[in-house]
């Protein structure tokens, strides 16, 4: 499946809470959208609360249409009370690699 559009994000979580964004988006519906071909959830090493999501999709379209369900919307509303500041977003389109859980 090809991956035309993708980003990385890197969100840091209020105090404390960096397991429940975690938790929270190792649970959003990207996952099983058939057009999201790479999620991936990680943290910093030295800060916990400091979390990054890869994620690659078939198209742009395809995500617009996503973060346009309800369900989308419902995740955004959920992580917005746990974050601190601003999310950084960079362009980035995954090419391939490997992950093994």
């Amino acid at each position: 499946m090809s991956v035309t559009h993708g980003f990385h994000a890197t969100m840091t979580a209020r105090p404390g809470l960096g397991d429940k964004l975690v938790a929270l988006l190792l649970d959003a519906p990207s996952l099983t959208h058939p057009d999201c071909v790479v999620f991936l959830v990680g943290r910093s090493a030295g800060d916990p609360d400091v979390v990054h999501v890869t994620e690659g999709w078939t198209t742009p379209e395809a995500h617009a249409a996503f973060f346009a369900t309800a369900p989308a919307q419902a995740l955004v509303a959920e992580l917005q009370p746990l974050l601190d500041g601003e999310s950084q977003y960079s362009d980035e389109v995954p090419a391939g690699g490997k992950a093994a859980f």
